[in-house]
Parts: C-alpha cells; structure tokens; sequence
C-alpha cells in the first residue's frame, strides 16, 4: 500500500508515543537495568527489552515476575516502576527531532490525530502538557482499555473509532515491529519509526510497513 508522508494522502494519523513521538525509550531501558540490577540481574538479556517494548505495565510485570522468578507481587512491582516513571514524564519528557513541526504540518492539512499507547494517561498525559501537545490529539487510547496487545489491531481500531475514521484512510505511526503487524493486521497504512531501543528490527520493519523514516525531519 502507498502513502505519501510529505503531502499527506490520508485524513487521520495515529501515533505511538514512547520511542516513535517521545525520545524517552532510554529512560525506560535505564529504569530496567536498575531495577533488574537491584534484583542480582545484570546485564539484562538481549531480548527482554524487545519481548516488554510493546507490553502495558501490568503485562510486563507479570512477564518480568514470572521469567526471573522474583517474590515481589506484582502490583508492587509495577508501583516502584510507577514512581520512578511518573517523575520522569512530568519533568524530563523529550520529543524526537523534527515531531513537533511534523504533527503542525498534519494538523495544518487537515489531518486528523490521535495516540495509541501501551502507556496510561496518569503517565503520558502530563508529559503530553509539558510539551505542549494537548491541542494537536483529537483522541487517545491505552492497550489497557482493549485487552490485548500491539500485534492486534485493537488499539488503533478503537482510536480511529474515537477519531471517526477508516483503517484504510489512516496511516499508524510506530517504532515497534509487532505493533506495525498489528496495525497492518488492521487494515491501516504503516509507517514505521527508526529508535535506537529497536534497531535490530529496523530491516524487518522496512519490509513490513507501507513507509519507513529515520527522523521525522525527513518529513519536512
């Protein structure tokens, strides 16, 4: 399926947040090591971080407690990542280059926003105010409303519902390899996000989604 990402061919645009709008996947991969550190885990394993990237954080307690057997619960894990992350989004929240000026560019044409996060909004809604984003996204939705995950269409279905819009004339935005399957499983056009955190995908990415972009500066 093409797309045309400089003069957009399509009337609504459904973007991740953390490693896709929000260069704060660092952030998260520092906060694992701590954690898993504090824990005799050291360093972590090559693909724990690709296994969690697209997991809410209840789903990724549950897959951290039970692959490395720790006796904390996992409310109480996910309270200390809790902490630690609401600090963060309320103070530290960066965009990647060039997202700013892209999401101005969308807008101005007409297109039709919205945000598609394994994140809840107690976390992403105050960084989303202290960067300035509220009036870009007309809706939001969380892996934690639809009951499953990001290699299902279900997130961007119910945001492109709350949107009014069409799978086929809506193009998702993701850094994630399995969340450009599900998004594609969907219907939606694809454009696929370079991050750092998922490089290692980076050429099955290329080769699943309709569009691929290294920074959001090649966009403008």
């Amino acid at each position: 399926m093409s797309i045309d990402l400089i003069s957009p061919d399509f009337s609504a645009a459904i973007f991740d947040l953390d490693g896709t709008l929000f260069d704060s996947m660092g952030f998260w991969t520092h906060l694992d090591q701590r954690f898993l550190s504090a824990h005799g885990i050291s360093p972590i394993p090559d693909d724990y971080l690709l296994e969690i990237a697209h997991l809410g954080a209840e789903e990724t307690a549950i897959y951290t407690k039970k692959r490395f057997g720790f006796t904390m619960t996992v409310e109480e894990m996910m309270n200390e990542w809790h902490r630690d992350a609401q600090e963060y989004y309320a103070a530290e929240t960066v965009l990647k280059p060039g997202a700013r000026e892209y999401l101005t560019k969308l807008k101005n044409a007409g297109v039709k926003l919205a945000v598609a996060t394994a994140n809840s909004s107690d976390l992403y809604m105050p960084a989303i105010k202290l960067l300035g984003l509220e009036e870009y996204f007309g809706a939001y939705a969380e892996v934690a409303e639809v009951g499953r995950k990001k290699g299902f269409p279900d997130i961007y279905e119910l945001a492109a519902e709350r949107l009014g819009t069409s799978p086929a004339e809506t193009a998702v935005f993701e850094d994630i390899y399995i969340a450009v399957t599900g998004a594609k499983a969907g219907g939606f056009r694809t454009v696929g996000v370079f991050d750092e955190t998922s490089a290692r995908d980076t050429e099955r990415i290329r080769e699943c989604a309709d569009a691929f972009i290294f920074s959001f500066n090649e966009l403008l």
